[in-house]
Order: C-alpha cells, then sequence, then structure tokens
C-alpha cells in the first residue's frame, strides 16, 4: 500500500493570489481563491491533528459478490470527531440547490438537484498555480478553454485537503476533486447511479464519506445482457450499509462497472437535525470532468450557507 500524502468569463480580471492554509495572526487560518464565494475557514488545530491520526479502524474487504470491490471502514473517524467536523464543514462550506435541463425520451425537463451540493479541484491536466490560477500540469503554461470559463475550477480548501491526504495514505489511491452533499432530511436524495464516466478512467475510486445522521447506501447490480448461456451469469444480491457518522466506504476495481449505487428517500426524523454530509473523493482524468462536476454541483445560481438561527440552509448575502 502506497504511503504518499500526497462561473466566470474568459476576460475576468486577473486572479488574485491564493491563500491556502494561510497562517495569520489577525484571525483564525482559512483558504481563499476568488472563485471561492467566501473564504472557507481551516479546521481547528485539535481536529487537524486528530485528522492525522486516521483512519480510526482498519477497513475490511468485501469481494462476496460478483465484480465488487469495497473497503469499508466503521468507521474511519471516530464518532466525537465526525460529530465535531459535521457541524463545522456544514456551517463552513458553501453549498448549491442546482437546477439544469435533461432530455427524457425526446421531451426536455427541468430538473432541481434533491440536496445541496458543492465541489472543489481540477483534473489531472492542470494545476493550481501559486497566485490562483489554473495552469497545464506538465508545461506550468497558463491555460485557457472554454470547459474552465464557464465554470471555473477552484482548489480543495485546507478543511477537506487534510481529510483527502488522510484518505490517501489509507487507501492507496490519489485524488483530484472533492464533491460534498448536504442532506437536509430524509427528503433529500440521489438515485441509483454509477460513478462510470469516461473522464474517471477505466476503474476509478471513489472514496464516499458520512457525516451526521445515519442514513442507508444500497448498492445492486446492473442488468446483466442476456448471454447464450444465462446459467453461466453469476447472480448479484443488492445490498444496504447503513452508514453511520464518521463510515466511509471505498469502491474501486470493476465496482462502477458493474454496480449502480443510490442513497433513498426516507422518513422520519435523522439524528444531528435531520442533516447528513456525504464527501467524495475521487480523480478526474480530462478536462470533460472538471466542467462536468462544476456544472452539475455549482451551476449558475445563488450559494447557499447554513444559518444558525434558524437552523436550516439561506440564501448567503455575502458577495
Amino acid at each position: 500500500m502506497s504511503q504518499k500524502r500526497t462561473l466566470h468569463a474568459f476576460f475576468a480580471p486577473a486572479a488574485k493570489k491564493a491563500r491556502l492554509n494561510e497562517d495569520t495572526s489577525n484571525g483564525p487560518r482559512h483558504s481563499d481563491h476568488r472563485h471561492y464565494p467566501c473564504p472557507i475557514l481551516d479546521v481547528p488545530q485539535s481536529m487537524s491533528k486528530a485528522i492525522a491520526s486516521l483512519p480510526a479502524r482498519t477497513g475490511k474487504v468485501i469481494k462476496n459478490q460478483p465484480h465488487l470491490d469495497l473497503l469499508y471502514f466503521e468507521p474511519y473517524i471516530p464518532s466525537d470527531l465526525a460529530k465535531d467536523l459535521f457541524a463545522f464543514l456544514r456551517s463552513e462550506l458553501p453549498f448549491y440547490r442546482v437546477e439544469y435541463k435533461i432530455n427524457r425520451g425526446g421531451i426536455q425537463t427541468d430538473v432541481r438537484t434533491p440536496r445541496y451540493t458543492t465541489v472543489f479541484g481540477i483534473d489531472e491536466t492542470a494545476r493550481f498555480a501559486e497566485d490562483g490560477s489554473v495552469v497545464d500540469a506538465k508545461s506550468g503554461e497558463p491555460v485557457q478553454d472554454r470547459r474552465y470559463d464557464r465554470y471555473p475550477p477552484r482548489p480543495i480548501p485546507g478543511c477537506l485537503d487534510e481529510l483527502r491526504r488522510s484518505t490517501e495514505t489509507a487507501t492507496g489511491c490519489t485524488f483530484n476533486f472533492c464533491l460534498v452533499n448536504y442532506y437536509a432530511s430524509g427528503a433529500d436524495s440521489i438515485s441509483f447511479h454509477s460513478d462510470d464516466e469516461r473522464f474517471l478512467g477505466p476503474e476509478p475510486a471513489i472514496a464516499s464519506f458520512s457525516l451526521g445522521g445515519k442514513r442507508d447506501f444500497v448498492l445492486k447490480p446492473k442488468p446483466v445482457p442476456k448471454g447464450p448461456d444465462p446459467d453461466l451469469s453469476p447472480v448479484a444480491k443488492t445490498l444496504k450499509f447503513p452508514l453511520a457518522s464518521g463510515h466511509m466506504i471505498l469502491m474501486r476495481g470493476p465496482t462502477q462497472s458493474n454496480w449502480l449505487h443510490s442513497v433513498p428517500k426516507r422518513g422520519g426524523r435523522n439524528p444531528e437535525d435531520g442533516g447528513r454530509i456525504n464527501i467524495t473523493f475521487r480523480k478526474a482524468t480530462s478536462k470533460d470532468g472538471t466542467e462536468n462536476y462544476y456544472n452539475y454541483n455549482v451551476g449558475t445560481g445563488p450559494v447557499y450557507r447554513w444559518d444558525r438561527a434558524s437552523r436550516q440552509m439561506r440564501v448567503s448575502s455575502s458577495p
């Protein structure tokens, strides 16, 4: 196992210097970038030290179904730290409620994402320079590409990057994207899908963390094409994992090509004010991946922030 720790127009003004993990005597450490809607606080030092000691438990390999390869940590983050990290991220991260149009059977349909989302990172063809601008990963030359123009990428902030580095060490995988979903109640969900887009490569690894309320994570096999002798096709069963706060599942190998996963709606109230945060780390290999992730997880709508007084997400008044 490897131990390596490893929406903006074309004529926008020049990027200001990124102040990622800036140490300042005038206040708490924070991450900043011109495409963040606001500075994002880093986790407190005590929480940072705790993250550096993760995982709390060794992952369990699950390969008991055809073409399935999971590494399940119960938990990866201990309960007290998971509770604090949930509250911190819900309060500090900017979220979005993305709306978009799709064609279903030739009919255009408006879709409103049934959860709050946010995303950070950039595909492996590029990187962020010291001033926060996007440059080519190999040459270091500035990158001008239409796929970066509409939804400009932004670096993973320190409060999430510490967990990314820990996850890379624990799994031997490398990641350049962080997607965060906030499920405000049991009515928020994500339907069955697989993360098998071409821009993720042939056998992508997806590390999925749960924080806050417990929710079921369901996997079911993709339909198997009928062959000349269907009796020779292995039969897989639907799996359900009741993910508690701090748990993490790494999906890897042939899993995305052969399985679908979802977080279905549920009745009643969940713990932690009905909220759940899901953090996923993954690796995009091309610019199409960057365009896709920002399109469907940031979009062009307003920014939402957690309002402590009303205890719900509200449209941010920040510029």
